[in-house]
């Protein structure tokens, strides 16, 4: 049997400037939307509406957001239904009163938003299932030691419990995309962490191969210091021999930590 969602997705030929791959397989909504139930929904992206139909079956209220005006126009000719709203907007420029009462994100989202919105997620402290980027999915589920190892890795282990549902073959889209996906449900752990420290993280992890005395010394720059003050900043961290990559996500937090401390003690 033909699949009509192809046939709508070559019709509104899909803009790769808002990396548009629209999802054309109803079992891979049916089990995304079992998380729905009986939950009040937001959709990041609705596309062709293939899973906010099955939202709506499943959940109590269903808010979709959808910036492209030819897919909203789309959408809202094609699906009608008691329990859901469509907005045609851009979803990280919406007030928070307007998502109140929401309480989880289904959403198979563009992949070049996927780190906007594991942001937006963390700041909101809000559940999720997310169709995302297999390689995307391994750098954030990435160990201590492995080259995968990164910023993302260590944000999402402090801050969210991951867990993977399923592997979602390319051909599930429309347009292919080039790579398989990976449904993902996550879930905040009630922590959050400052922006300072979390650049400093970030930092650590930018010189992730080398030991941390040395990851220090060549961010001086960046922290605002002296060479020779990062060396005694450096001094004063017990696992200063230790490589960046090869430590766990609380020793960079707590090593973040310090650092922050140390600069502020130095002003």
């Amino acid at each position: 049997m033909p699949n009509k969602y192809i046939a709508l997705a070559k019709g509104l030929r899909p803009k790769k400037s808002l990396g548009q791959n629209f999802l054309v397989s109803k079992q891979i909504a049916e089990i995304e939307a079992a998380y729905a139930s009986g939950r009040n929904v937001i959709e990041i992206g609705p596309g062709l509406g293939i899973l906010t139909k099955q939202l709506c079956k499943a959940g109590k209220m269903i808010l979709a957001v959808e910036k492209d005006t030819r897919v909203y126009n789309a959408l809202i000719e094609m699906e009608s239904h008691r329990n859901l709203k469509v907005l045609n907007a851009d979803f990280f420029s919406l007030a928070d009163e307007t998502l109140d009462g929401f309480d989880i994100v289904v959403s198979n989202i563009p992949y070049q938003l996927s780190s906007k919105t594991l942001m937006w997620l963390s700041n909101h402290s809000m559940e999720a299932v997310l169709c995302l980027q297999k390689e995307f999915v391994e750098h954030m589920l990435a160990k201590p030691g492995t080259k995968k190892y990164s910023k993302l890795s260590v944000m999402m282990a402090l801050t969210n419990k991951v867990t993977q549902i399923m592997r979602v073959p390319r051909s599930n889209f429309y347009p292919v995309p080039k790579v398989d996906s990976i449904i993902i449900l996550v879930k905040p752990l009630g922590r959050s962490i400052n922006p300072k420290i979390s650049s400093i993280i970030g930092m650590l992890m930018e010189h992730k191969k080398k030991r941390l005395k040395n990851a220090i010394a060549d961010s001086s720059k960046y922290l605002g210091v002296s060479k020779e003050a990062a060396a005694r900043i450096s001094g004063r961290i017990s696992n200063r021999e230790d490589r960046v990559f090869k430590l766990m996500p609380e020793q960079i937090l707590e090593t973040a930590g310090r650092i922050e401390r140390e600069l502020k003690n130095m002003a």
